[in-house]
């Protein structure tokens, strides 16, 4: 018998339902928004040096249009894309020693927007000074192109990181940018959906049990199966959480992962090797609906290429990600921004809470005024420590 339901109460039926709703607040990266003047006080990979050629190429970031490209004299320039003269695009500008040039009546202009040569002017143009093009500052570490959005007068330190500061005889740094730490492969580089959906997923250390060892076969080792003892903390630069597990082989292990401002991941080997990680992710918004992953990590200097034990996610048939589904699938399928008045959170994702919360935090210092965490200003303090890992402990002694 079908049981009775209280007077407007549908039985769950989807009829009805109210307008669903995403927290715009800690979503949209866009000029202007809380979370975009937040992010633009922060430096952000942008590309990969060693594809930062002479060959202008568009880049979108933080809901910004813009070109980029290296000149003759090695200097990498990020500019706003419509030609100051009459509007057409520099994509199409021609690179040289000095600069860029418009195609359209061959303005040109050097790395930081100077026009230093307006040919169809006579001399060159006499008051070609007075013309800037919008660009923005840029520099490059770790094989990595960085770009600073932000007010001029709060521009920071670029962050370095101990664990790429002291490479040992026989390493290197492999600076990548591609879905491939977001479930995609590297043939694919821009992930269709909202940024925060990746990066809040470095605080669920749950879904790794279910998504990527039980549901969908193991993705990664067999002992990310077993379901961790979890404990959640903030760090200055952010969060950690610290997943406590007892190995089938007696072992016991903590494995510490790091979600820092505005939008790092550390996330430790996924093969379990124990010792600190020895990589860093930074999920870059592309726009409200879109992020890039860039990925720099110490390997061995005569490293040829990452080995995966799934087939590139862009040679799987539809079916085959429904058989095995991954972050990719977990994530986009979440929509292009996910609709967070319709979520019911449970204590597993304390995490994910928490993280929220202490965005929620961050913007409002910078809305207030403030520099939020992990911004510095003076050199001396710009190297950060790696604190995530797979850390083994010492077997117990008895007598």
């Amino acid at each position: 018998m079908q049981q009775a339901t209280r007077k407007g109460d549908t039985g769950g039926n989807a009829y009805g339902r109210e307008p669903l709703t995403y927290d715009a607040d800690i979503t949209e990266v866009g000029p202007g928004t809380p979370c975009g003047e937040f992010m633009r006080r922060y430096w952000h990979p942008v590309a990969v040096s060693a594809k930062v050629t002479s060959r202008p190429q568009n880049v979108r970031i933080l809901g910004e249009d813009l070109i980029l490209f290296r000149d003759g004299k090695n200097r990498v320039g990020l500019l706003y894309p419509r030609c100051a003269h009459r509007g057409t695009t520099l994509y199409y500008g021609k690179v040289d020693e000095n600069g860029i040039r418009c195609c359209y009546h061959g303005w040109q202009f050097d790395v930081e927007g100077h026009c230093i040569d307006q040919p169809c002017e006579p001399g060159g143009g006499e008051h070609k000074s007075r013309v800037r093009q919008p660009w923005y500052p840029v520099q490059e570490l770790y094989g990595l192109v960085w770009a600073y959005m932000g007010p001029p007068d709060k521009q920071p330190v670029l962050p370095r990181w101990d664990v790429f500061e002291a490479l040992q005889p026989g390493e290197k740094i492999l600076a990548t940018g591609s879905s491939f730490g977001a479930g995609g492969d590297d043939t694919v580089e821009i992930v269709p959906c909202n940024w925060l959906q990746d990066w809040e997923n470095i605080m669920d250390p749950f879904h790794i049990p279910i998504l990527h060892t039980t549901f969908s076969g193991v993705q990664f080792v067999p002992e990310m199966g077993i379901m961790p003892e979890v404990v959640w903390d903030p760090v200055d630069l952010g969060m950690r959480y610290s997943a406590y597990r007892k190995l089938d082989d007696g072992r016991e292990m903590d494995r510490v992962t790091l979600a820092l401002f505005p939008h790092v991941r550390i996330v430790p080997d996924i093969r379990l090797s124990g010792g600190p990680a020895k990589g860093i992710g930074w999920v870059v918004p592309v726009d409200d609906t879109h992020f890039r992953l860039f990925h720099t990590t110490r390997v061995p200097a005569d490293f040829k290429g990452r080995v995966s034990t799934r087939r590139p996610w862009s040679d799987m048939t539809e079916e085959e990600h429904q058989n095995e589904p991954g972050d990719w699938e977990a994530q986009v399928g979440q929509g292009p921004v996910s609709f967070h008045s319709e979520e019911n959170l449970a204590t597993s994702d304390r995490g994910v809470v928490m993280l929220r919360r202490a965005l929620r935090r961050q913007i409002e210092i910078v809305k207030q005024g403030g520099d939020p965490a992990g911004v510095v200003f003076d050199p001396a303090k710009a190297v950060f420590k790696v604190e995530a890992g797979n850390f083994y402990r010492e077997a117990s002694v008895t007598t």
